[in-house]
């Protein structure tokens, strides 16, 4: 934005509803980067927008830059289809109310992100207006160009879809940092069976190195395999290692410091008191967003 836009009408309302936009794109695009790409392209045309004709200017907003989030994840999806190994959310550190938010933090999970990763563009945006947003289906429908009649079909597909994979239950932070906490104990002492003990038998173990770093090239599933697999690793890193606790995405998880370096980011997801998915992002360019807290929010 230049500078002498920065006291125009149209710059005081882009600024105030910024994170807002921010967040329905990351939801719908899973990257920080592209959603920020995003925001752009949304202020460059919501500045040649005449504001007299617009009567719900966050409602107009959130639909320019829901259809430059459908246009960018249709071209992430092709990027995807190259990407070396597992493909996971880029972690946004967030801030303490992003975690005290229920519905906002289970939104921005790493596992409910993935889950929406399995939607097709479409489908994924208007569950998230709808689901996440509480977006109504005459605004959702002027932003994918559907009918109202199709969007609610698509909104009922959609949210059947997310609730037979999503977790069973939302878990409160404090069973959450528990879990998390005995893990990493665990794992810091190379304690097998105390591993064996935190991680849910059919425990699945997703790790993100984009060909970068190392990373397991396919999903590990299995407590005794996961356990296994980490113990290992860090029995081959020669460097100091360092587990520190951190609040990714709204939801306690870990960030792995290696020789005082950030090496990757651990997120979790916990049903019954044991931790059942493990999401290992070490690609460095989706480290980017963990070293200062990225405001999000459904207002």
């Amino acid at each position: 934005m230049s500078a002498d836009r920065a006291t125009d009408p149209a710059t005081e309302i882009f600024v105030a509803h910024r994170n807002l936009l921010f967040t329905v794109a990351y939801e719908m695009l899973g990257s920080a980067a592209d959603a920020e790409d995003v925001l752009q392209e949304t202020w460059l045309r919501w500045i040649e927008v005449d504001l007299g004709q617009v009567a719900d200017r966050r409602a107009y907003l959130v639909r320019i830059t829901t259809r430059q989030s459908l246009n960018r994840l249709r071209t992430m999806t092709r990027r995807k289809e190259a990407y070396v190994g597992p493909w996971l959310p880029e972690p946004l550190l967030t801030a303490p109310d992003v975690a005290q938010d229920v519905e906002l933090a289970e939104s921005v999970s790493m596992a409910v992100m993935l889950v929406l990763e399995t939607l097709s563009p479409t489908e994924r945006a208007v569950f998230v207006l709808r689901e996440v947003f509480d977006v109504g289906y005459d605004e959702i429908a002027a932003a994918v160009d559907k009918s109202p009649a199709a969007v609610r079909q698509i909104a009922h597909r959609a949210r059947r879809h997310v609730d037979a994979r999503r977790p069973r239950e939302v878990v409160s932070a404090s069973e959450s940092r528990a879990a998390v906490e005995s893990f990493r104990r665990a794992l810091d002492s190379g304690d097998l069976q105390g591993l064996l003990d935190v991680l849910a038998p059919e425990v699945v173990l997703v790790s993100d190195g984009g060909g970068i770093r190392h990373a397991a090239p396919r999903p590990i599933t299995g407590a005794r395999k996961v356990a296994r697999f980490m113990i290992g690793g860090l029995a081959k890193n020669q460097l100091p290692l360092t587990l520190g606790p951190t609040v990714v995405n709204g939801n306690p998880a870990l960030v792995v410091h290696l020789d005082g370096e950030i090496d990757g980011v651990m997120a979790v997801r916990v049903e019954d008191a044991r931790i059942t998915g493990l999401y290992y992002v070490r690609n460095p360019e989706k480290l980017t967003r963990v070293a200062s807290q990225t405001p999000l929010t459904l207002h």
